[in-house]
């Protein structure tokens, strides 16, 4: 009796001895090599359980925004890594301990595990590519069911793991490596859109459109093409010029978008018809910009009034329209007219519809109110062209001051006021331009307009010497132009001048006279907005680029980093180049304009001059008892929340804006100086 014990304790402590090794595997993961189809599906029993677990685990983690949908989990043909699949301990990147993996056959033993160096650190799998290698660990995520895939898919789900898990320094580069791979053809589109996604959420949005846009190149059959499509969305909001985008988006304007996205892909499109039409009217394709502005017209139509970007489009359609009724004035007056009334009221559309509303605020509000602006300034404008010149100030009025297009405003207000002879106001508001605060903006036609305004009121002494202030300022800056264009540079060349400027200005070096010149000439050239957008972009491509030296070692010197930095230096020669092109035409017809100005103020001066020397003589034939200039009546009464505050030269923030020059003296009556000549005279 106590012999068959001994013996039943005997066979029961042998049983679990050899039955211990597997009872370790299941804790450890899953080990696929050499293990029947049988033991597989029992291990896929087990990781489902866990995946389910792991995936109510990770509902706490941090979502992107709602525009940024995340595709990984829903667009792959198998079910996408769930949980929270950190970076495993140095130890799990190994091979594992004997005791925690099953006895491999002696014909075909198990390879020892590449060291950390030669593999992708801290990635927990070995991601080099080498096929006739099994992959040593084979699992090292928790939450992976890795039951039934290949190698290469597991390699493809554990990118998408460290994606999930807010890795994407390790996501981008894991994808990369198969990218690299010419054996995984079949995966190298869902890598990219992982490793395109993974640059997105690094802020590397240039490199992120860049691997968008191979995506899209394949074509509309590829699996990831309607969601690169969305994603072109998401960078065009994150960039400083939208133009950058909107060709990627023309190319596929025959697709249909998805309908969340569809109006703003209206709008996008008829900003890129906008932007190409003006392009081509200013090299003198007419019939063909004639049609890009008609396909501005028609997308503004298909978008919804009730649709955030309504306002936008209706303001792009009211700038077409006013530039067919500009064009067709002279050909066909009535239809020019109907052209321009179409303007006018589509621009008071844009004014009712971005009225500042309770609710609404942060970027939406600061959009409304810069549309709402340059809305005012087309009113301003177009009332300004029909010779409607009190319409005009009163919509230029409207511009609020220190916002962006206020500077501008003042000085296009300061000619309505001259047309109709208030000169103390249009006086007042050059007086703001010429403020200190003010010193670097760009403004030279104003001081012909000053010499104007005292040639009219007979003050032709002051006039000669705001006209002598003109030519000591801008001829330095004609003669630097006009030696810029007639070197016939290529197009790059001019854009580098200009970012030379912006350099020294950037590093606060020191400048000399021709440097203080150049900057002149840069401020006049970003005038031009299509070129100072153009500029933004290529500022942004040099600060992305610095972005790198940011990242961590592994990224930063990888193949990878390599590859998108050589991609950016191709992005950033192509727009350095648009951008020459643009400065050029820029200089070249800022050059004319200079010329214009110049040789109005010759004129000016001229007449000045002749006017002078007839007073002069009429004074010397009266016996010097002909005065030229008279005193003006003036009150300095104000209104009962004003208070008047007599300017002596002094500049404060708070009253820009609000000066009005008192003209104390200016033109004798003709009739007066005839009847003081006629009694000088008889006496």
């Amino acid at each position: 009796m106590r012999t068959h014990r001994f013996l039943r304790l005997a066979v029961l402590g042998l049983t679990l001895a050899y039955t211990a090794p597997t009872l370790a595997q299941s804790f450890e993961g899953l080990d696929l090599a050499g293990q029947s189809k049988k033991k597989k599906k029992g291990a896929s029993s087990k990781a489902s359980s866990k995946k389910k677990t792991s995936a109510k685990r990770g509902k706490g983690k941090a979502t992107a925004p709602a525009e940024e949908v995340d595709e990984s989990s829903t667009a792959t043909s198998e079910p996408a890594p769930a949980g929270n699949p950190a970076t495993p301990p140095a130890a799990v990147t190994t091979t594992p301990a004997p005791s925690a993996m099953p006895a491999a056959p002696a014909a075909k033993p198990t390879p020892p595990a590449k060291p950390a160096a030669q593999g992708s650190p801290g990635l927990g799998l070995d991601l080099t590519g080498d096929n006739d290698k099994p992959p040593a660990p084979t699992m090292t995520f928790d939450a992976v069911d890795v039951s039934g895939k290949t190698a290469d898919r597991q390699r493809l789900d554990a990118a998408i793991s460290l994606f999930k898990n807010d890795e994407y320094e390790k996501a981008a580069m894991a994808s990369h490596e198969l990218l690299g791979d010419p054996k995984l053809q079949g995966l190298h589109v869902e890598a990219r859109y992982v490793l395109a996604k993974s640059l997105y959420r690094m802020g590397l949005y240039h490199s992120s459109l860049g691997e968008f846009s191979k995506i899209l190149a394949a074509g509309p059959s590829t699996k990831f093409f309607k969601t690169s499509l969305e994603w072109l969305f998401f960078i065009s909001r994150k960039t400083q010029n939208e133009t950058v985008i909107l060709d990627e988006i023309a190319r596929y304007a025959n697709y249909e978008f998805p309908e969340k996205f569809r109006n703003e892909f209206r709008y996008l499109l008829a900003r890129y018809h906008f932007v190409r039409g003006r392009a081509l009217d200013q090299v003198g394709q007419t019939e063909n910009a004639d049609k890009s502005f008609e396909e501005v017209k028609r997308l503004a139509l298909t978008i919804p009034r009730t649709d955030a970007f309504y306002p936008r489009a209706k303001y792009l359609e009211g700038l077409a329209f006013f530039r067919n009724g500009t064009r067709n004035k002279d050909a066909a007056s009535k239809r020019g007219n109907t052209d321009v009334l179409a303007s006018v009221e589509a621009m008071k559309e844009v004014v009712r519809l971005t009225r500042p509303m309770a609710g609404r605020t942060g970027e939406a509000a600061k959009l409304d109110k810069s549309l709402r602006e340059l809305a005012f300034m087309q009113l301003a404008r177009t009332h300004y062209g029909m010779q409607q010149n009190r319409f005009s100030i009163f919509y230029l009025n409207k511009v609020e001051r220190g916002n962006t297009q206020w500077l501008e405003a003042l000085f296009e207000s300061s000619w309505a006021n001259y047309r109709i002879g208030q000169y103390e106001q249009a006086l007042g508001n050059l007086i703001t331009l010429s403020s200190p605060f003010f010193r670097e903006e760009y403004f030279p036609e104003a001081l012909i307009l000053k010499a104007v305004i005292y040639y009219e009121n007979c003050r032709y002494r002051e006039s000669n010497l705001i006209l002598q202030d003109f030519e000591r300022t801008y001829l330095p800056v004609h003669d630097e132009l006009d030696g810029l264009v007639k070197k016939n540079m290529e197009a790059s060349e001019y854009y580098t001048v200009l970012a030379d400027v912006q350099k020294k200005n950037k590093d606060g070096l020191e400048k000399n006279g021709t440097d203080v010149i150049l900057e002149r000439i840069l401020r006049l050239a970003l005038t031009d907005q299509d070129l100072k957008k153009t500029n933004d972009s290529i500022l942004e491509l040099e600060g992305e680029m610095d972005l790198f030296s940011n990242k961590g070692d592994t990224f930063k010197y990888s193949e990878l980093t390599k590859q998108l930095l050589e991609e950016l230096k191709v992005q950033r020669t192509s727009l350095i180049s648009k951008a020459g092109i643009m400065a050029k035409g820029k200089l070249e017809s800022e050059l004319g304009a200079l010329k214009l100005l110049l040789a109005n103020g010759l004129r000016i001066k001229f007449e000045t001059t002749t006017k002078e020397k007839e007073f002069l003589e009429e004074q010397l034939k009266a016996g010097g008892r002909t005065a030229i200039v008279k005193k003006y009546k003036f009150s300095v009464a104000v209104a009962d929340d004003q208070l008047y505050w007599p300017y002596e030269g002094e500049y404060w923030r708070d009253e820009l804006g609000t000066y009005q020059y008192t003209m104390t003296k200016g033109c004798i009556e003709r009739d007066t100086a005839n009847r003081q000549m006629q009694s000088a005279e008889a006496m």
